[in-house]
């Protein structure tokens, strides 16, 4: 019998409501005279897409965008003629035409399926093959890119990306692994390796937890990704138009948070004193965590940062106190 793996949505009530607006007291919505197209850039298991079409005009349009095969499949089943999604990641936004898109919702890092179904090779708790990428059509698993990376890559991944002290150690030991008895091919011969390399961690946090985010977020090239989905989302969102951005580790909320304050001030070029100032593009509107009540039902909701803002346009682009 074939496994249903779940997922819970965070922030899913919260994320919807800064997306479109919280709904109307009598729960009808007037249709906008122009069709508003928003876009739901990381579908996941469809949380966040359904709750938005249950609430979106007739006119509307919902666009999604997933890399995953089976979040396709499961999107699949919504037979909605103002649905559609692309077999895309999201920093492939920046296809939609300058202007057009009423809202941009970025609910980032994995979904429970995915660290769930041993087959991903996500998760160290599982054994399963060394594998982590979201789009399994394409480009190469762990196990294969460890195949061939020297010490200094793979320390200088582990570093950046999982934030690990031990990172030199934790790479020289994989490469000594390799070397003596082959590739590593997977998850749990991985974890085993970075756990009798990493002597002390925080308690109740497993020893492979940052070296599993680090190869994860470098084979997905999830950091990268994230900085031009938030440069394309500069680019589609129309004046008014609302950026989401659910983030789940410290590297992606620095980004986002990052990209926000860039853009939600006026910048003087100092070279040239009497040149007009670039102007605010964002209103930066809030910053929401999860409450104690969705973290107790949900765990994996404990870390998770979401970040709001509306795009400005010319109507709008006055200083703001």
């Amino acid at each position: 019998m074939e496994t249903l793996w779940t997922h819970t949505t965070v922030l899913l009530s919260e994320a919807v409501d800064a997306l479109l607006g919280a709904p109307e007291a009598d729960g009808q919505a007037e249709e906008p005279a122009k069709a508003p197209v928003y876009v739901d850039a990381t579908f996941g298991r469809g949380g966040h897409s359904r709750l938005i079409l249950s609430r979106l005009p007739a006119n509307a349009r919902l666009i999604a965008f997933d890399k995953d095969t089976e979040a396709l499949a499961e999107a699949a089943k919504i037979h909605d003629a103002r649905f559609s999604i692309r077999h895309q990641g999201f920093s492939q936004l920046d296809e939609l035409p300058a202007a057009s898109v009423a809202g941009v919702l970025l609910d980032l890092g994995i979904s429970s399926p995915q660290v769930d179904n041993p087959a991903r090779g996500f998760s160290f708790r599982s054994d399963g093959p060394l594998d982590m990428r979201m789009d399994t059509t394409r480009g190469s698993s762990v196990a294969e890119w460890l195949a061939e990376a020297d010490v200094d890559k793979i320390t200088e991944v582990i570093r950046d990306y999982g934030e690990e002290r031990f990172a030199g150690p934790i790479a020289k030991a994989i490469v000594a692994r390799r070397q003596a008895r082959g590739a590593i091919s997977t998850t749990t011969e991985l974890a085993r390796i970075v756990a009798d390399t990493v002597k002390t961690r925080e308690p109740g946090k497993d020893p492979a937890t940052r070296t599993f985010q680090a190869f994860r977020i470098f084979i997905n090239a999830e950091l990268e990704e994230l900085q031009q989905a938030l440069a394309a989302a500069l680019k589609v969102l129309q004046p008014g138009g609302r950026l989401v951005v659910i983030s789940f580790h410290s590297l992606e909320d620095r980004i986002v948070k990052q990209f926000l304050v860039k853009h939600s001030r006026e910048v003087f070029d100092r070279r040239v004193p009497f040149a007009a100032p670039q102007v605010m593009q964002f209103k930066v509107i809030s910053r929401v965590k999860p409450g104690a009540a969705e973290v107790v039902a949900n765990p994996r909701a404990r870390s998770a940062i979401m970040r709001v803002a509306e795009r400005l346009g010319a109507a709008a682009e006055e200083p703001h106190a």
